[in-house]
């Protein structure tokens, strides 16, 4: 190959390369290098076999260049009449930018989709229409809570129930009743005693024996309210859980004190035990606590106050005694004229001597800071001719009231203050009184 030759074929890769790397948009410079491409092809039979294969090589790519741009000049104009998307062909083997058109729509295609991930929220017209809230949907979990109200309150009530079986067990209402009729003169004493009781065998558990102690002069009805306990408690619990302790029938001697402790603690024991095995709840009376002697005292302490198992807090302590009867006489007969006969004016009682019962019976023993005081007041002279109503009547005598009157009349009272005419002894005379008829 002539040097003509070499520099005419370093000429045409020169201007090859050129018209590579310059802009192929303009359509007149391409068809400006054809042309001449062609008259130095046709001109140059005697080039190389390299410098041909390269010009094929660019004609092919020329060619499929303008096939690639008429196709998608007529995608685009049929995109424009029916609305559908433009779609362009992957560029291979170039650099190409897009088009501004195709650039455009894709920017706008982008931005109208992030407009829409925004716009969450949902939009009311500001005038001309009604906003309609959002429906309420039901949740499921109102229904579960609907069982569980309805479980707990048939719990509730299942418990009552049971609270309800068992003080019908013991039958309060008919001791009420029992107590009413036949102890006169004391219904704030009675209503405080079945207030405890309720209270205490409305449940088989508790923390604590129930102690009450009953003070009041003689002749006023404690014996008669401890014998009236003691039989409604046999009838419905059995006479093995109901013990009634006359101290000076079982221990009159004070030599003997420590061995009468011994026997009751023991006895106490074996009727608890029983009241375990039965759940029951026992009855244990106590009269005559006055001649109570200090080991028999210290015994009943020990009981009471200390835990030992669950059968000793299961039990009801009744102590009758003549404790601080004069303190009570003194406060009757000195506020007789503000004391009145109806239930409130007894429960006012109640309230006025139960401090003054208690400052008093704290300095005898440590027992009565255990005990629940209720003071029994003097009888009147209208609560003696009832008691000897009921006995003339429970010994076959006709009650006749010239008679009853008389037989009141044998009885000493104190002096009328304020307008109440008490008993000195009560209806302690009444018994020996009928019987001489």
């Amino acid at each position: 190959m002539s040097d003509h030759d070499s520099s005419a074929s370093t000429s045409q890769i020169g201007d090859f390369d050129e018209d590579t790397n310059g802009d192929t948009n303009s359509e007149l410079e391409v068809d400006r290098d054809d042309g001449h491409e062609k008259k130095d092809v046709s001109n140059s039979s005697g080039f190389s076999s390299s410098l041909r294969a390269v010009i094929r090589i660019r004609q092919k790519y020329q060619a499929m260049k303008k096939r690639r741009q008429d196709l998608a000049l007529s995608l685009t104009a049929a995109g424009t009449q029916t609305g559908a998307p433009i779609r362009t062909s992957p560029k291979i083997f170039t650099f190409d930018p897009l088009n501004a058109s195709v650039h455009s729509s894709l920017e706008s295609t982008i931005h109208q989709r992030k407009k829409r991930k925004r716009k969450k929220r949902v939009l009311f017209p500001n005038s001309g229409g009604c906003r309609v809230p959002p429906k309420e949907r039901s949740s499921r979990a109102k229904y579960s809570l609907y069982l569980l109200l309805a479980i707990v309150f048939l719990q509730v009530y299942n418990a009552i129930e049971n609270l309800d079986d068992h003080v019908l067990k013991y039958d309060l209402e008919g001791l009420e009743k029992t107590l009413r009729r036949e102890v006169f003169g004391q219904q704030g004493a009675v209503e405080g005693l079945m207030s405890h009781l309720q209270e205490y065998l409305s449940t088989y558990v508790h923390n604590k024996p129930l102690v009450v102690s009953l003070h009041g002069p003689s002749g006023v009805g404690k014996s008669l309210l401890g014998r009236l306990l003691a039989g409604h408690f046999r009838s419905v619990v059995g006479e093995a859980l109901v013990l009634q302790y006359y101290v000076l029938h079982h221990c009159p001697q004070e030599a003997n004190a420590l061995h009468c402790a011994q026997n009751l603690s023991a006895l106490i024991s074996h009727t608890m035990e029983q009241a375990e095995e039965e759940e029951k709840i026992p009855l244990l009376i106590f009269d005559e606590v006055e001649y109570m002697h200090q080991d028999i005292l210290d015994a009943l302490l020990q009981l009471v106050a200390t835990k030992k198992s669950n059968e000793y807090l299961n039990a009801i302590y009744l102590f009758l005694s003549n404790l601080g009867h004069e303190q009570i006489t003194k406060h009757l007969l000195h506020n007789s004229s503000s004391i009145s006969a109806t239930a409130s004016g007894h429960g006012h009682l109640i309230k006025e001597l139960t401090p003054i019962l208690r400052n008093t019976l704290d300095g005898l023993h440590p027992l009565w800071a255990e005990a629940d005081i209720l003071p029994l007041g003097l009888l009147e002279k209208v609560h003696v001719m009832e008691c000897f109503l009921e006995e003339i009547t429970r010994e076959g005598f006709y009650p006749d009231n010239a008679n009853i009157e008389r037989l009141s009349g044998e009885i000493e009272y104190y002096p009328i203050v304020g307008g109440h005419e008490y008993s000195q002894t009560g209806c302690k005379q009444v018994v020996a009184k009928v019987n001489l008829l």
